[in-house]
């Protein structure tokens, strides 16, 4: 409780120093805004969630060697295989959609019909599997 109360507190007086900020470019120059790659959001939480790099690109049905080359950077994933390694890594919500971000990709969106059903899923704690018979027997394609 108290790290939170503390990160609370610290968003706050982030957000009034924007707010009192005389200018945007001030406030931007004067702030680090470190960029996340998808390689160490990836990392960060294969480390948070204690699991292999190996079971996630198997778990995620992707070959192995493409899968690795997502890990370490060297290819840009498409948005369906960040979800597939989202999946496979039963990330959150939230950190599905960070994890999007990380590789360029659009967020999901409620109001996407397909986004929705994978939503739902991520919400479940739906497999890879699971959320493909899902997309599949309501008509939308699968993520992998």
């Amino acid at each position: 409780m108290m790290g939170e109360d503390v990160t609370e507190r610290l968003t706050e007086e982030v957000l009034q120093e924007l707010l009192d900020a005389p200018s945007l470019d001030e406030f931007i120059d004067a702030h680090e805004f470190p960029a996340v790659t998808l390689p160490e959001f990836l990392e960060r939480m294969l480390e948070k969630k204690g699991l292999k790099r190996s079971r996630v690109v198997r778990m995620a049905d992707l070959n192995e060697t493409f899968g690795y080359q997502i890990f370490t950077g060297a290819r840009n994933p498409s948005r369906d295989k960040v979800l597939q390694i989202a999946f496979a890594m039963a990330l959150s919500l939230r950190e599905t959609n960070r994890a999007l971000m990380a590789a360029g990709a659009s967020s999901l969106d409620p109001k996407c019909r397909r986004d929705a059903i994978i939503i739902f899923c991520i919400d479940q704690g739906c497999s890879l599997q699971k959320v493909n018979e899902e997309l599949y027997r309501l008509g939308e394609d699968t993520v992998s």
